[in-house]
């Protein structure tokens, strides 16, 4: 079956660019990726700057609105992954409009067929992998400080990271944070010389170099319930509430001495990079050196024709749900124009 249109990613860009071409007529197909749709926001607790939501939103609960909008105008969802994105050229059959069309390889061997594609695959956080990070992901370990700052106001915050990502966000942190230890491996940072002055000057912010994140620790802030714990029973399965355990501390070590310490903080933001998912559509659109898609200027428009990309698979900069939302919409309309030419 040939498709007029496939979404590659779930997330604000997908979602949004699903909810414009459903209303378009163009009858939408998502392929939400096998594991976790909704993209990252679905592993974020409270979403406060997101317009529309005076009093905050769960990230999972806004993810599940957007995908019902798009269902309500016909989009059809497909719980997997794509593997590889092929270009097959027009037959020649004298039609100078004629034009290439994409086929989708699934990883459940399945194959789509579309006349064009928009990529909203989103990056994926470079994580410490440490014990600990990702038990309290959400519970003091966070990714994004723009997210998730204001939560941590009056308490001491550990960044980590060497790059102007993490300075920025150290930076920033220091509006909320009693205090802010920015943490690197090595004794040079990776940052412009003029971050590393202000974080310097900055009497909230200490620089700790040479030392690296070896656990993340938590400790219980509230019981499973009160004032007692029942199991809860689904179909049959048990399940016993567990407490509310957030972080309280990091274990440290010295790179050059190899001396060991604790750190007392309420938060830890992991600031070390990220990584489009963009592998897939590697050999049909160009990329970066660090694998984000190139657009042509403001749209949405890559080096194929007829392929499309918005939200973070793109956006190395802003990386917020509202921009890949706006972006979701200008790829949608792009996509739109190109199948309506």
């Amino acid at each position: 079956m040939q498709h007029k249109v496939v979404i590659v990613g779930s997330g604000p860009a997908g979602y949004t660019a699903a909810i414009y071409l459903g209303r378009a007529g163009l009858d939408p197909v998502m392929v939400t990726g096998a594991l976790t749709p909704g993209g990252q926001l679905v592993n974020t607790t409270e979403v406060e700057n997101f317009p529309g939501f005076p009093k905050g939103i769960m990230g999972p609960e806004l993810m599940d609105n957007m995908r019902a909008q798009a269902k309500r105008f016909g989009t059809e969802f497909i719980a997997d992954d794509v593997v590889a994105i092929e270009a097959v050229e027009p037959a020649t059959d004298g039609q100078d409009s004629a034009r290439p069309s994409y086929r989708l390889n699934l990883s459940d061997g399945d194959v789509l067929q579309t006349e064009a594609v928009i990529i909203a695959t989103g990056s994926n956080f470079r994580k410490l992998g440490v014990p600990g990070e990702q038990e309290l992901s959400g519970h003091g370990v966070s990714y994004c400080a723009t997210c998730d700052g204001f939560f941590f106001r009056d308490k001491p915050i550990v960044v980590v990271g060497g790059g102007d990502s993490a300075f920025e966000e150290a930076l920033f942190l220091t509006r909320f944070g009693s205090s802010v230890t920015l943490i690197h491996r090595r004794d040079e940072f990776r940052a412009s010389q003029i971050m590393v002055d202000r974080a310097k000057q900055n009497p909230k912010l200490r620089l700790l170099t040479n030392t690296v994140v070896t656990e993340v620790h938590g400790t219980e802030t509230a019981p499973a319930t009160a004032p007692a714990a029942p199991a809860l029973n689904l179909g049959g399965l048990s399940l016993t509430p567990k407490p509310q355990v957030n972080v309280s501390s990091v274990s440290l070590k010295n790179t050059v001495t190899g001396e060991e310490s604790e750190l007392e903080t309420a938060a830890v933001f992991v600031a070390i990079g990220h990584t489009p998912a963009t592998d897939f559509a590697a050999d049909v659109v160009t990329r970066d050196s660090d694998g984000y898609i190139t657009v042509d200027g403001a749209s949405t428009r890559t080096t194929a024709a007829g392929i499309f990309a918005a939200g973070d698979c793109v956006d190395r900069v802003y990386r917020q749900a509202i921009s890949a939302a706006g972006m979701g919409c200008r790829a949608a309309l792009d996509a739109q124009a190109y199948l309506n030419d």
